[in-house]
């Protein structure tokens, strides 16, 4: 048996899959976001591990024979988070996540210094780990004073599970410090947020071991000595592996509560100026593109809060055929974005309200403008020189018919939706686990899932789309300075 943890913003999930890659069962533990200002996104990381404790509970509730039989463990886990710990191991502050904004100054000077681009292939974006790092140095100075280890979130899970200060390419690349090229940490980069190596963890690639389990978690859980605990990935690396998008040309589209477009590449592809991140592969000699929109499916959770229906009713109200854009442009912009506009100031917006703007052509706004921002990471994946063909759905959004055709519609591309099982990050994780526990090929136990069905572009509203898009495409710099 092999089991996944993936720390997501929202909760923790433990997967359990045996050798033949069927899943066994899995357990969840839920999180919450703090935001103490407009801007920031806080989490304690002692939350991380009692959710971590209440989704392996559950599968031991249910599973306990098959737990006790896992020989490997791996780990997934939101990127970008700086998680801070003094010379004992101890949290020095709230962990400042992914989609936190406040240090969009600081990322803006780093992001001048060209040494950042060049070695690291991306832009310094203000959800990175090291201008997070400058703004604590900026506005905490005792708190960055006593840093002696600056861990990722699941790279704290580790710390908890083996007691080892570890990482790995795939999350570390998103950092700001790694030299993506030549996979290492670049003392070059790190001194210029006064930070030194040894403050950072050790690396692995993904498919390596990082530690193995402590006898006491172990003895809780009821499994046996020596659990490897593999390298892992950042979730989107980790959901790339589950979904088997590890070779050159698989793509697919997460509809998560961010939203990504991933491309796997044989080689190192950067092209920072289009906002495109440029990451390594979680598996040895791989790299992959991403563009990446803020607020997916958070931006249909926001439209539910404000509306006081839930999610999956908002769009079962849209019915299954994809209507004609309705003229109300929606900019999914609630925290800022990332790619193309690495702009951590812009919000939100609705355009083109009537008195006849029901709440489901709000809701088709919002379908549509995600849509559309995932229409832009299309955009600049080709100026990155990266052709997409096709894309693979996963994530909690993909559950929407509705939302997929009209995905397919604004890239113009087709979107496979995988058949029955979970291929998500935390598989992703399981099948790293089994790979470093049993030194397997990782491409073989990497292969995509079947294909349940397509969803094609709708042929008749192609034009109708692509003026919609335009409109869309015309509000960014019309908004931008005023939102």
């Amino acid at each position: 048996m092999y089991l996944g943890l993936d720390l997501g913003t929202s909760g923790v999930k433990a997967l359990l899959m045996d050798g033949g890659q069927n899943v066994i069962g899995s357990g969840h533990g839920a999180l919450e976001v703090s935001r103490p200002h407009s801007g920031w996104s806080e989490q304690d990381p002692a939350d991380w591990i009692r959710a971590t404790e209440e989704a392996v509970g559950e599968l031991k509730s249910k599973h306990a024979t098959e737990l006790a039989a896992v020989k490997g463990i791996g780990l997934s886990g939101q990127m970008h988070g700086a998680t801070l710990l003094d010379e004992r191991d101890q949290v020095l502050r709230p962990c400042i996540l992914w989609n936190d904004t406040r240090s969009h100054a600081e990322a803006a000077k780093l992001d001048a210094d060209p040494r950042f681009r060049k070695i690291t292939g991306n832009i310094v974006f203000p959800g990175f780990t090291a201008p997070k790092l400058a703004w604590v140095k900026n506005n905490e100075p005792a708190v960055f004073a006593k840093v002696r280890w600056v861990l990722l979130p699941k790279d704290y899970l580790r710390l908890w599970l083996t007691g080892e200060h570890m990482s790995e390419m795939s999350d570390s690349a998103g950092t700001s410090w790694l030299d993506v090229a030549a996979r290492k940490w670049s003392p070059e980069l790190l001194a210029t947020t006064d930070l030194e190596e040894r403050q950072m963890p050790g690396l692995v690639e993904g498919t390596e071991q990082a530690g193995s389990l402590r006898s006491e978690l172990a003895s809780r859980w009821g499994m046996n000595a020596s659990v490897v605990v593999a390298g892992g990935a950042g979730d989107n690396a980790a959901s790339a592996c589950g979904m088997g998008t590890v070779r050159p040309g698989h793509a697919f589209v997460s509809l998560g509560t961010s939203g990504v477009l991933f491309a796997a590449n044989g080689s190192y592809l950067p092209n920072p100026e289009s906002a495109v991140h440029t990451f390594c592969h979680a598996l040895p000699n791989a790299w992959h593109q991403m563009g990446v929109i803020l607020s997916a499916t958070d931006s249909l959770n926001w439209l539910s809060e404000i509306t006081g229906k839930e999610a999956r009713g908002l769009t079962d109200e849209l019915g299954e055929a994809l209507k004609t854009p309705s003229g109300v442009t929606f900019l999914p912009y609630l925290s800022g974005e990332r790619t193309p506009h690495n702009d951590a100031a812009i919000r939100g917006a609705f355009a083109g309200l009537g008195h006849q703007s029901s709440r489901a052509v709000l809701t088709q706004a919002v379908v549509e403008g995600v849509a559309f921002a995932f229409r832009d990471s299309q955009q600049a994946l080709h100026q990155a020189g990266t052709e997409l063909s096709r894309v693979t759905a996963i994530g909690g959004g993909s559950r929407s018919r509705y939302w997929l055709k009209s995905i397919a519609t604004a890239l113009q591309i087709p979107v496979d939706i995988p058949a029955d099982g979970d291929f998500g990050a935390a598989f992703g994780a399981a099948r790293l686990g089994l790979i470093a526990a049993e030194n397997a090929d990782p491409y073989e136990v990497c292969a995509a899932p079947a294909t349940a069905e397509t969803i094609e572009p709708d042929a008749k509203l192609g034009g109708a789309y692509a003026h919609a898009y335009e409109r869309y495409r015309a509000l960014y710099p019309a908004i931008k300075g005023v939102s």
